[in-house]
């Protein structure tokens, strides 16, 4: 039997929250690709919304909300297909669908 995807996102939820600190901040990005796609599943629903253009800055910033390292988070967002760029680099969009 499949899962629904609120029990799945339900699901996602709980499984990152032991990767955030009690201020809310990203303790460490995940080595696993497993846990680092639950990670990245979590960012994109909870930071873009999915009608809208992001500048690289707004990007770093929210990013910068949970992490240091905004440019990593940035570039596997990016590589899982949770966020399209711009050919220049310059633009971001939250992704209708992942790869």
């Amino acid at each position: 039997m499949s899962q629904s995807p609120v029990e799945s996102h339900a699901r996602a939820q709980r499984g990152v929250a032991d990767l955030f600190t009690a201020g809310g901040r990203l303790a460490a990005i995940p080595r696993k690709a497993a846990r680092r796609a639950q990670l990245l599943v979590h960012l994109t629903e909870t930071l873009f919304a999915t009608d809208r253009d992001y500048t690289e800055s707004e990007v770093n910033r929210l990013l910068l909300t949970v992490h240091e390292d905004c440019a990593a988070l940035r570039r596997y967002l990016v590589i899982a297909g949770h966020l399209t760029r711009t050919r220049d680099g310059a633009g971001y969009r939250r992704a209708t669908t992942t790869r």
